[in-house]
């Protein structure tokens, strides 16, 4: 049943050549990993949740580097819009560095789990309700298309748990591994987007 890899929304061989349709489903495989961190014990729960947090790293970052960007000039109300959403994440983004210091097996893990899971799901319907409607209406299939090509080229790139020595050892420790996980995978997305 577990995989043993990152699910990647392209996993299926869909087209994705919408960015809407694209992160939808990135939305179901956070989901899947949610369900498997809280059904697995011991190193298989560590290893669903290292994916859990590499898949939440990738997709926020793309959201923040692709998606905002575009609803804050793309449609009428697209700046406060994208502020409510990077209140969310902010918020979840705590819990998830406050989980990421924990051991699995800690008994406060899934109290803040569960925690972060209702955050997250609740930012995500978020989204989907006040920005990804708005922005299969207000742009092409050409847009759609280029935006998903962008976050699929940084999942592939954006490396699989935090490394230090990419920035100096001082930043990457004050950073902490969710944040420093954030900024290499922030990298490869302006890299796919050639804006390297």
């Amino acid at each position: 049943m577990s995989e043993l890899h990152t699910p990647h929304a392209g996993d299926d061989m869909a087209e994705d050549d919408d960015v809407v349709s694209l992160l939808m489903r990135q939305h179901g495989d956070i989901r899947n990993l949610f369900d498997e961190v809280e059904a697995a014990k011991g190193e298989e729960r560590r290893d669903a949740f290292r994916r859990l947090v590499r898949l939440l790293a990738v997709h926020e970052t793309a959201e923040e580097e692709v998606v905002h960007p575009f609803a804050r000039k793309g449609f009428p109300g697209g700046e406060q819009v994208v502020k409510d959403r990077l209140a969310e994440e902010k918020a979840a983004k705590e819990t998830l560095s406050a989980l990421d210091d924990m051991d699995t097996d800690d008994p406060k893990f899934m109290p803040q789990l569960l925690k972060l899971r209702k955050d997250v799901q609740e930012h995500a319907r978020a989204e989907e309700r006040y920005e990804f409607t708005h922005i299969r209406r207000s742009t092409d299939v050409t847009n759609l298309a280029a935006m998903a090509k962008a976050i699929k080229a940084a999942e592939a790139m954006a490396p699989t748990r935090p490394h230090p020595g990419i920035e100096s050892g001082a930043k990457n420790m004050a950073l902490g591994p969710v944040a420093a996980l954030m900024d290499r995978t922030k990298d490869a997305v302006r890299q796919a987007m050639g804006k390297g």
